[in-house]
């Protein structure tokens, strides 16, 4: 096992794109796996050595049934039907020396809870936990959010007795775990949970790893799901066979795996830890970028970084790579690129690095300049007179002057030939989206974009709906090649978001949820006002004016229109889309190999798993 366990350290799945703190977007899913190993060798006798001197399992069953014998006896246990004998073709696999095969029911007694009325305060609040699925998030339990009085036990609320094992039969959540957990405290349960009252307590630890080691087993052949809420089959489930081993060596695994499971709980801090400072370094070597006055370096290395990143077929540092750290003299680029192999390991750091790029474009950092290039002073005042003669021959309506931008506006400076300027100055119009009731919804319609068809700056056709409209209609809110599709109404983290309108074989129209900018023609790049709204720059500000309302931000086209944004000379914005693409291309082509190498180790880690047992 040993061997395997930089493989299994290394087997990570992504949830989502991931942040500061990878516990919520990432699963350690290698290290989960190893868990799960430890516990199924631990239930199937793998774990730890056989001592032939242990008293047989078959002593402890006869120990138990003369307890149970006695209390029947005293009164104070029904006697049950006996079970038929597990036949030899029920045993999915040979047991170890001195185990037996054994059913819960046969170790104790099985009760269940109820909810007090909710009516009658003075069986609220009291000193007695009340236990509920929602209580049951650790494998130990010492108290609950809810109690209740004597009063409601006197009214028929079954006691729990301190080291019973609790189960969750019934719940909305089963099939993603399987709850079950030993109370440590005198206590009640509601009607969710059955409580196992065990005839020897002393095997309490260890029926409670026995549970966990079959949870996928029961959850997929033992539980069913009803309209609402999912459910563990319990008469099947309290006479099912499940195995038990001498009482010592229970005792002797219980032990092995709380030592195994203390070694994973370290591997895991320490592989989070890895995981979040190598974040960190990612993001402040990123940051400095913005920082330094220098782009000519960057737009050289940084395709150069990408091309060898693609060719070298590895996404983990070699051990030379890891002995020289990233120490260095020279510009921050410089120090990255001898580093890209190291550092650019992982689907968060080349988003890190996507982002990066489009900083740099906007501030002039990724493409040299060219003093021959008209500069933007002499763009935008052709684009003023356009709208100027529009408004004149009467196809556009007259604007309020948008305010000029103050020097305490400026985030920072911009080079030779960049202007600031507001992004509605370089528009035509705004406009929003329509809104039609469902029953115009038709599958003969016209293409209708909505919020979910921007996706990553570029419209996605997928699951397009289409809309009933008249001419009219059309012509108002038709968009056309080249227009700028806005989100206007999302979650805060997406609102904004933007597209641009590529040629389609049809007439396109806009929803409600979005806002069109039409730019001067020929006088305009959308492509790098897209990728504009894309960068911090933009992001930034717009979750600033961003005003949050049952769930959901929104923005208006005022507020749109106000953004600050660098403009550089036309020339220049179409050399920075080149670029931005160029090097967008080589991440999405890293970003892709590294996801299909996570795949792997994933696939690894399973196989692994599996011929270790």
């Amino acid at each position: 096992m040993n061997a395997y366990l930089d493989i299994w350290a290394s087997a990570i799945e992504t949830r989502s794109t991931a942040g500061r703190g990878s516990s919520n977007k990432l699963n350690l899913y290698g290290i989960k796996k190893l868990r799960e190993l430890i516990l199924e060798l631990a239930v199937r006798g793998q774990l730890v050595p056989q001592d032939p001197t242990d008293e047989p399992a078959s002593v402890l069953l006869e120990k138990i049934a003369t307890e149970k014998a006695r209390l029947i006896k005293a009164g104070k246990l029904k006697k049950q039907a006996a079970l038929p004998p597990i036949a030899d073709d029920e045993k999915p696999f040979e047991l170890p020396e001195g185990w037996e095969w054994v059913t819960l029911s046969q170790l104790g007694v099985f009760s269940g809870g109820k909810t007090p009325s909710k009516m009658k305060s003075e069986y609220w609040d009291g000193n007695i936990p009340w236990i509920t699925p929602k209580d049951m998030k650790l494998a130990t339990i010492y108290d609950s959010e809810d109690h209740v009085t004597l009063l409601a036990i006197d009214d028929g609320l079954s006691v729990v007795e301190p080291d019973s094992l609790l189960f969750v039969v019934r719940s909305g959540i089963l099939r993603r775990t399987f709850p079950v957990a030993i109370t440590k405290v005198e206590s009640t349960v509601n009607q969710d949970l059955k409580v196992l009252n065990l005839f020897d307590k002393s095997i309490v630890s260890y029926l409670l790893l026995m549970m966990q080691g079959f949870e996928q087993y029961i959850l997929q052949n033992l539980s069913k799901t009803g309209t609402t809420v999912e459910s563990i089959k319990f008469d099947e489930f309290s006479t099912h066979y499940f195995i038990l081993p001498p009482e010592a060596e229970q005792h002797r695994i219980v032990a092995k795996v709380n030592e195994l499971m203390f070694l994973c709980d370290a591997l895991e801090q320490a592989q989070e830890s890895s995981i979040n400072d190598h974040q960190r370094l990612v993001e402040n070597l990123l940051a400095e970028l913005t920082k330094t006055p220098s782009p000519q370096p960057l737009s050289r290395q940084a395709g150069e970084g990408l091309r060898k990143e693609e060719a070298d077929t590895s996404c983990s540092p070699s051990p030379a790579q890891r002995e020289r750290g990233l120490g260095g003299e020279g510009l921050p680029w410089q120090r990255i690129a001898a580093h890209f192999d190291t550092l650019f390991t992982t689907e968060h750091s080349i988003d890190q690095l996507k982002q990066t790029i489009l900083q740099l474009a906007v501030m002039g950092k990724l493409v040299p300049q060219d003093p021959t290039d008209e500069p933007a002073s002499v763009l935008l005042a052709k684009i003023a007179a356009e709208k100027a003669r529009l408004v004149k021959a009467g196809k556009l309506k007259k604007e309020k002057p948008l305010p000029p931008i103050a020097e305490d506006e400026k985030p920072f400076e911009l080079p030779p030939g960049w202007e600031w300027c507001r992004f509605g100055s370089l528009f035509i119009s705004f406009s929003n989206g329509l809104y039609k009731p469902a029953k115009f919804y038709t599958d003969q319609g016209v293409p209708s974009l909505r919020m979910y068809n921007i996706q990553n700056g570029k419209i996605d056709f997928h699951d397009i709906r289409r809309v009933e409209l008249s001419n009219d209609e059309v012509a108002q809110f038709k968009l056309e090649e080249g227009d700028l599709l806005i989100n206007r109404v999302n979650s805060k983290e997406l609102v904004g978001k933007t597209a641009i309108i590529p040629n389609y074989c049809e007439p396109l129209v806009f929803e409600s949820m979005n806002m069109r900018a039409k730019p001067v023609t020929g006088l305009s790049c959308s492509s790098y006002l897209n990728l504009l709204m894309q960068s911090s720059v933009a992001r930034e500000t717009i979750s600033v004016f961003a005003k949050e309302a049952i769930g959901q931000a929104s923005i208006n086209q005022s507020q749109v229109s106000s953004l600050q944004i660098p403009v550089p000379p036309l020339a220049e914005q179409q050399r920075i889309v080149a670029k931005v693409d160029e090097l967008m291309t080589l991440c999405d082509q890293l970003k892709a190999r590294i996801g299909d190498a996570q795949t792997t180790q994933l696939h690894l880690a399973d196989a692994l798993a599996e011929i270790t047992v």
